[in-house]
C-alpha cells in the first residue's frame, strides 16, 4: 500500500493578496471548486493508497483538518511547530508510520501543486512504486515544455528497469526510470534552452516516493543530526483529536535542509521517474493564468468584471464590479482589503510588496479581512480607533471558547438563528434582533445550538482592540 503524505506549509507570498500566511494558497481554491489540498487528496482516488498524512504548521491545523474532512478523508495531520523544510518533515512522516507497525511505500506530495492530466500523473506513479518497492528513492521529473527558468533541473542518466506482474495475469511489464546524474539549481535562460534541447533534463516537481525506512536508512547516512532530532520529537509527541502535536522545544533544534539537499543529491539510490501530466507549482499569478480557461482575448476573469479592449490579463475579483479598459499583460486581484494591480512580467516580485508590508507593522501581508476559525468565521467590517465592528458567523453545533477580555467590552446583536450566551453567572438564548451585552473582564461564551448558521454583529469598544487580548478559559479546539 502507498501512504500519502501531503505537505501543506509554506505561505505563498507571490500569490498576494488573495494567499496570505494565515491563509494561504494550498488551502484556497484559486483554479476550480476546490481547495488546492483537496484536489491533491482527490488525484488519489484511483490509487491503491492508505488515508493520507498531512503536514503543516499549527496555525494552519484547523483549515486542513476542516477541508479534508469535507471531502470525507480523514488522517493524520502533523503539526510543526517551526518549519524546517521537507527534510525532517517527510522524516516524521516516516517516524509516524514505523512507530505504528507498518512500513509503508511513501508518496510524498505538496499540497500547492496543479496536475491537469491525473492519467498521466497515474501512470508515473505505478511506475514509481514498482522502483520503490526495489528499495529505489525515486523522485517525478517533469518533462519540460519550455525554458523555464523558474524551476530547478534533474539530469537524467542511464535507464534503469524493473519488472512487476499484471494484476491477474501471468504476465510481466517494465516500468522503466532513469539514474539520476545531478540535481540542477534554477537556470539562466540560456542554460534552460540548453537543458530543454538536449531532452536529458526534467523540472524538479518536489514529488518523491520511497519506502518509509528506506529513507529514514539514507537520511541517516547522510544527515544524522536530522534523524536524530525528528526521532526525538516523533517520540515526544503528543497526539489531540485529528492532530499529532511536535513538541517545540526538541524539534526547533533540527536542521533546516531540504530533502534534495539532505539525501537525493547524495545517494546512490536515486532514480527519476518522467511525468508528462500538465504540472505546475502556482508559484505566481502568471502560472494561474497559464493554466486557466481564457476569452477571446486572452483574458482569464473571475467575479463580477467588464473587460473592454484589453487582452492577455488576469483579473481576480471578490465582491465589487471590476472593469478593466484597454489593459494588456496586466494582473488585477481585489479583496475585502487589499487591491493588486500588476504588470504580468513581474509576477515573480509580489513578494517585495510582502515584504514591505511586513516591514512596516502593517496586517494585510499575514491575515484577511475575513479570518476562518474552527467555530466559523468573523468578518471585520469597519475598525476605528477605540472600537470595531465584526460580522460573525457560528457553524451549527459550534461553541466559541469560553473567555474574557481585559481592555474591551462587547455588544452582540443576532441577525438570523439562535445564540445560546452565557454571560457571567447567566446562559440564556438570544434570538433574531436581540442582543446582550458583555462589560469588560466578563466570562462568556457563544454556542449555536440549533440546525442552521448563526450570524450576529458585534461591536467591540475600548482602550484595546487587538485578538491577543482574549484570556481562554476552557475551549473545545485545544486553544488554551
Amino acid at each position: 500500500m502507498i501512504l500519502p503524505i501531503i505537505i501543506a506549509g509554506g505561505s505563498g507570498s507571490r500569490l498576494w493578496p488573495l494567499s496570505r500566511a494565515k491563509h494561504p494558497k494550498q488551502f484556497l481554491n484559486i483554479v476550480g471548486e476546490n481547495t488546492m489540498l483537496q484536489d491533491t487528496v482527490k488525484r488519489l482516488s484511483n490509487l491503491d493508497v492508505l488515508s493520507p498524512v498531512v503536514i503543516c504548521n499549527h496555525e494552519h491545523r484547523f483549515l486542513a483538518a476542516e477541508q479534508m474532512h469535507n471531502i470525507g478523508k480523514e488522517g493524520d495531520i502533523i503539526l510543526e511547530p517551526v518549519g524546517r523544510n521537507t527534510a525532517p518533515a517527510i522524516a516524521l512522516s516516516a517516524l509516524n508510520s514505523i512507530k505504528r507497525g507498518d512500513d509503508p511505500i511513501l508518496l510524498v506530495l505538496a499540497a500547492d501543486h496543479i496536475i491537469q492530466d491525473v492519467l498521466a500523473f497515474e501512470s508515473s506513479a505505478n511506475t514509481a512504486y514498482v522502483h520503490a518497492k526495489n528499495g529505489k528513492l525515486v523522485t517525478f521529473g517533469i518533462v519540460a515544455n519550455k525554458p523555464e527558468t523558474g524551476y530547478g533541473y534533474i539530469k537524467r542518466g542511464k535507464l534503469t528497469q524493473a519488472h512487476t506482474d499484471n494484476k491477474g495475469a501471468n504476465q510481466s511489464r517494465k516500468s522503466e526510470a532513469f539514474e539520476v546524474v545531478e540535481f540542477v539549481e534554477k537556470p539562466n535562460l540560456e542554460k534552460a534552452q540548453e537543458f530543454l534541447k538536449s531532452g536529458e533534463y526534467y523540472w524538479n516537481s518536489g514529488m518523491f516516493m520511497f519506502r518509509a525506512s528506506q529513507y529514514l536508512s539514507e537520511l541517516g547516512k547522510y544527515y544524522p543530526e536530522i534523524l536524530k532530532v525528528c526521532k526525538k520529537s516523533i517520540d515526544a509527541a503528543n497526539r489531540d483529536l485529528d492532530f499529532i502535536r511536535i513538541d517545540e522545544e526538541i524539534f526547533k533544534n533540527c536542521p533546516s535542509e531540504s530533502i534534495d539537499y539532505a539525501v537525493m543529491e547524495k545517494t546512490d539510490l536515486a532514480v527519476v521517474v518522467p511525468m508528462d501530466a500538465k504540472w505546475s507549482d502556482i508559484g505566481s499569478w502568471s502560472a494561474i493564468w497559464d493554466v486557466s480557461k481564457k476569452d477571446e482575448s486572452g483574458n482569464r476573469t473571475l467575479g463580477d468584471v467588464v473587460s473592454v479592449d484589453s487582452k492577455n490579463c488576469l483579473v481576480h475579483g471578490d465582491e465589487r464590479l471590476i472593469s478593466i479598459l484597454g489593459l494588456d499583460d496586466l494582473i488585477v486581484v481585489d479583496t475585502k482589503d487589499a487591491v493588486l494591480i500588476a504588470d504580468m512580467k513581474k509576477v515573480q516580485d509580489v513578494k517585495k510588496i510582502v515584504d514591505l508590508l511586513k516591514s512596516s507593522n502593517r496586517d494585510e501581508w499575514k491575515i484577511h479581512r475575513e479570518v476562518y476559525r474552527p467555530w466559523g468565521k468573523y468578518d471585520s467590517i469597519d475598525v476605528g480607533g477605540r472600537y470595531q465592528v465584526k460580522r460573525i458567523t457560528v457553524k451549527p453545533g459550534a461553541k466559541l471558547s469560553v473567555q474574557m477580555h481585559h481592555h474591551r467590552a462587547e455588544h452582540w446583536v443576532v441577525v438570523s438563528g439562535t445564540a445560546s450566551v452565557t454571560n457571567g453567572d447567566k446562559t440564556f438564548l438570544v434570538s433574531e434582533n436581540e442582543s446582550t451585552y458583555i462589560p469588560i473582564g466578563q466570562i462568556h461564551a457563544l454556542e449555536n445550538p440549533g440546525k442552521v448558521p448563526l450570524e450576529l454583529i458585534e461591536v467591540q469598544t475600548g482602550s484595546y482592540l487587538g485578538e491577543d487580548d482574549i484570556v481562554r478559559l476552557k475551549d473545545s479546539y485545544g486553544r488554551i
